[in-house]
C-alpha cells in the first residue's frame, strides 16, 4: 500500500525526514457538503475471527466504564489512558478489544460510555436497504432512496441532539476526577492523563487537550476552583480551564469544527482519511495551521485508499486497509510512548 502522508509534524524539523514516492497528496480544496455523521462511526466492523474483549464493565463516578489493565498491574507500572469511542459505544466488542490492544501495552485503559446507555442507531440496515432498491431505475424505487435516506439522517440527527458538548463533557470530567483517585499511581507514573479518541471520541481528545473558556454550564465550577487556585489570575481576564490530559492522538476525527483547534496545549497526534468529507480537508488545513502557528508539537497522516473508520478494530478483506489499520495503531500507540 501506499505510505501515509505525514504532513505536519512540530515544532521537531522535518529537514532529517525522507520523503518516500508512494507517500499520498491530499488536496487543500474544500470538500464537498456531507453529512456530519457516517455509517462508520454508528456501525461496527466485523469482530475478527477468534478474538474476544477480556476487559470489564463497572462504574466510575456513576458513569458506566470498560476497564482494561496490564496483566501485571498494579506490580508493574502503567499509565492511565482514556479511550473515546465513535458512536458504537461501551458495549461494542470492537471498541473494547481496542482498548485491550493498548492495555497490553502497559496502559491503564477507562473506556467511558459517552452516551449515558444510548448508542448511536445502527444504520448499517438502511444502507443495505438503500443499495438494494438502488438498483432499480424506476421512480418509484427512487422515492424510496430518498426516503429511507431521509429517515437515515434523521436518526442521527436526532441522535446527536441527544449527546451535545454540554452532555458528553461532564461525563468526562467526572470519568477524570475518579481516575484520579482510583488509579493515582497510573496518573502520577504517566505524569498526566493520556487519551485516544475515534470518530465522535475524536473530537473530545481536542476538546480536553485544549486551554479555553468554559462551556457554559459545563465547566464553570471547575473554572471558579482553578481561578481560586491561582495567585497570579490576571484582573479582569476571562478564567480558562484545561487542558486535562497529558497527550493524545485520534483518528478520523467527526464533527470538528475548525474552532475545535483554538487553545491547543499538548502534543497531538492525528490519523486522517485522505478525502474524507466527515473530515474535510479545509477542517485538517485550518488545524494544521494553528498547530504551527503557536509552536504545538504534533505529526498528522494522511492514508489514501482506506474508509472513514478503518483505524477501529474491525475486519476488512482488503489487504491495504489492513495494513492500514495496523499502521494507525502502531502511530498512536508510539506516539503515546514518546510522550
Amino acid at each position: 500500500m501506499a505510505e501515509p502522508e505525514v504532513s505536519t509534524k512540530a515544532p521537531e524539523s522535518d529537514a532529517d525526514a525522507q520523503p518516500t514516492p508512494e507517500a499520498s497528496t491530499s488536496s487543500a480544496s474544500p470538500a464537498p457538503s456531507a453529512p456530519r455523521m457516517g455509517d462508520h462511526c454508528t456501525s461496527d466492523r466485523p469482530t475478527p475471527a477468534g478474538q474476544s474483549s477480556t476487559g470489564e464493565i463497572t462504574r466510575l463516578n456513576d458513569v458506566e466504564v470498560y476497564i482494561s489493565k496490564p496483566a501485571d498491574y498494579p506490580h508493574a507500572q502503567s499509565r492511565l489512558l482514556l479511550l473515546l469511542t465513535g458512536g458504537t459505544g461501551l458495549h461494542s466488542v470492537n471498541n473494547q478489544i481496542q482498548a485491550d490492544r493498548f492495555a497490553a501495552e502497559g496502559y491503564v485503559v477507562v473506556m467511558p460510555d459517552l452516551f449515558n446507555g444510548d448508542p448511536a442507531p445502527n444504520t448499517s440496515a438502511v444502507t443495505s436497504e438503500i443499495a438494494e432498491v438502488s438498483s432499480s431505475g424506476s421512480l418509484l424505487d427512487k422515492l424510496k432512496v430518498k426516503a429511507a435516506e431521509a429517515a437515515k439522517s434523521f436518526l442521527i440527527d436526532m441522535w446527536l441532539a441527544r449527546h451535545t458538548e454540554a452532555k458528553v463533557l461532564p461525563i468526562l470530567h467526572r470519568v477524570i476526577d475518579a481516575c484520579k483517585d482510583e488509579f493515582a499511581d497510573a496518573v502520577s507514573h504517566g505524569g498526566g492523563i493520556y487519551a485516544v479518541g475515534y470518530c465522535f471520541g475524536a473530537r473530545y481528545v481536542l476538546l480536553l487537550a485544549a486551554e479555553r473558556l468554559p462551556h457554559p454550564g459545563v465547566e464553570a465550577e471547575t473554572s471558579a476552583v482553578a481561578q481560586r487556585g491561582s495567585g497570579d489570575v490576571e484582573e479582569n481576564k476571562p478564567p480558562t480551564v484545561g487542558p486535562f490530559i497529558k497527550a493524545g492522538a485520534l483518528a478520523h476525527a467527526t464533527l470538528v469544527s475548525k474552532e475545535d483547534f483554538q487553545g491547543l496545549k499538548v502534543p497531538l497526534s492525528v490519523v486522517c482519511v485522505e478525502n474524507d468529507p466527515l473530515f474535510p480537508d479545509e477542517v485538517r488545513i485550518a488545524g494544521e495551521e494553528y498547530l504551527n502557528s503557536h509552536g504545538v508539537e504534533h505529526e498528522v497522516q494522511v492514508y489514501p485508499g482506506v474508509p472513514h473508520g478503518f483505524a477501529v478494530v474491525g475486519e476488512y478483506d482488503d489487504p491495504t486497509i489492513k495494513m492500514a489499520q495496523a499502521t494507525a495503531y502502531d502511530q498512536m500507540l508510539k506516539w503515546l510512548n514518546d510522550h
